[in-house]
């Protein structure tokens, strides 16, 4: 591996800014429109000797791993090199052997605020290894495939606040890795799941030739305690090899997990999904406390790669409660439910033992009286171990479904209650793979969004294509809107148990 790592430096393209100019970009019209590196001497070395020594020092010291399968899309964290560096050396050690002609390189905006996804409207980027041809037909075209792409300098082009360091970063890895290729360069100021949804369909509709690499730049969590930075940087690394791209997104969006990059990594995953990965793999995990020795206030980095196998998807391991942990979550619903009602107050439970109730995991609760719906409400995304997600949601089910008046104390002995614990969610692109009892469904399109869980279209006798017309419906959808492009169809399994008679 290390001989391979010992590729030739790319040269520098004829008329090409030098890396120690103060310029960032060519001021002669005629010329061509390059990028200069910005951050070269603070980030990672100015000297492209010392800066080529150590990215392969770096990968020399990655332990050889073996990915099976076409690499798709990649993840690697975008710090000065002397932090993050050891972590992204494992993302590109393992493109080692591999050929691509086009890198595809995603990345946020740290210094300047705009609302779309700026694809570089220039004729190279530079690094001190030399300059790397943006493939401007590409990046033309893919410009035109969403309002929301646009062709422009915005992320790109040095600011009042700096220059962006987040893509940059990436590239000198690229250059000692792959040699020899071209460059699209897209730096995300929106962040929503609708940009990186545009960006990932856009992306895998104009990649065809299977030769080109996706690279998501992305930090994780930044400055928390050492322990808290492990705990919080799992939940997205969990996510990402769970493929659940959805819950990372609602987690980024409402600051609930953190990762800088957050939106890049979703829109990898949505365009590595539809150029056929299958597999999500981490390959290591790390923080600034780690590499620098410092732990008082760390930044979380990750690296990991989505892979394309030749044996397709890997069965989901099934998610089994005890009898004793379900009866433990009835009970607990029973105590937030009377609590809510009669004191008007949250329930503060005992710490659970069991560490099957610690798992974070989505759920719902479900509230019946005399056979007949009196309240259902629940977290699809993964967001609190499952003990307190239940605790939340049967409170909220008993007093704020606004489909019902909420629940008085006078009904609570006549309620039953069932809890539905809910699998990871996985983007469906072939509606034919639902099956009736054992996926429940959620559709999104736009800010429209339903949900309706496994047993439902059981106890309706709906068949497939029923269930995904009330499922729209549920979306305040026309019935026949999971058949739009647009439409996101989500299916996820449930663990149903309750403490009433069928």
């Amino acid at each position: 591996m290390i001989e391979t790592m010992q590729r030739k430096v790319a040269r520098p393209l004829a008329g090409a800014i030098n890396s120690q100019s103060p310029a960032i970009f060519s001021a002669v019209d005629s010329m061509p429109k390059v990028r200069n590196a910005a951050v070269a001497g603070g980030f990672y070395p100015s000297d492209p000797k010392m800066l080529a020594s150590t990215i392969d020092q770096m990968l020399a010291q990655v332990p050889q791993h073996k990915i099976d399968g076409k690499i798709v899309a990649l993840v690697a964290p975008h710090a000065g090199y002397v932090y993050s560096g050891p972590v992204a050396a494992h993302a590109y050690a393992a493109l080692a052997d591999r050929q691509y002609s086009r890198v595809v390189v995603i990345a946020p905006s740290h210094c300047e605020a705009f609302a779309h996804t700026s694809v570089y409207d220039g004729d190279a980027y530079a690094t001190p290894l030399g300059s790397i041809s943006v493939d401007c037909t590409f990046v033309r075209r893919l410009a035109k495939c969403h309002p929301s792409i646009q062709l422009s300098g915005h992320g790109h082009r040095p600011t009042a606040e700096g220059a962006e360091h987040s893509l940059e970063v990436q590239l000198p890895w690229l250059q000692r890795v792959l040699g020899d290729f071209q460059l699209v360069p897209i730096v995300m100021g929106e962040h929503s799941y609708e940009s990186s949804r545009a960006l990932g369909v856009a992306l895998a509709g104009m990649i065809e030739d299977g030769k080109t690499l996706i690279v998501a730049s992305s930090d994780l969590s930044h400055y928390h305690s050492y322990d808290e930075a492990v705990e919080l940087d799992h939940k997205t690394l969990d996510a990402m090899g769970n493929w659940d791209y959805f819950s990372m997104a609602r987690n980024f969006q409402a600051r609930i997990w953190e990762a800088c990059g957050g939106a890049p990594i979703v829109a990898a995953m949505i365009a590595s999904e539809r150029l056929g990965a299958t597999q999500a793999e981490v390959l290591k995990y790390a923080n600034s406390g780690d590499t620098s020795g410092s732990r008082a206030r760390v930044v979380g980095y990750g690296a990991g790669v989505f892979v394309k196998t030749p044996h397709g998807q890997e069965a989901e391991m099934p998610f089994v409660l005890q009898e004793e942990d379900k009866a433990e979550l009835l009970s607990l619903a029973h105590a937030s439910v009377e609590c809510a009602v009669r004191e008007n107050r949250a329930y503060q439970p005992a710490p659970t033992a069991s560490p099957s109730l610690n798992q974070e995991r989505g759920a719902f609760v479900t509230l019946h009286k005399a056979g007949q719906l009196r309240g259902c409400i629940g977290y699809t995304s993964v967001r609190k171990p499952l003990f307190q997600t239940v605790r939340d949601t049967a409170a909220l089910a008993a007093l704020r479904d606004p489909r019902f008046a909420p629940v008085t104390a006078a009904e609570l002995s006549a309620l039953d209650f069932e809890i539905s614990v809910l699998s990871p969610l996985h983007h469906l692109l072939d509606p034919e793979r639902i099956e009736v009892g054992r996926h429940g469904l959620l559709i999104k399109r736009g800010v429209h969004e339903g949900l309706l869980l496994p047993q439902v279209p059981v106890e309706q006798g709906w068949d497939r294509e029923t269930f995904l017309a009330h499922t729209c419906q549920k979306a305040g959808l026309p019935a026949d809107s999971w058949k739009d492009q647009d439409t996101d169809i989500f299916s996820f399994t449930a663990e149903v148990f309750a403490d009433h008679k069928p």
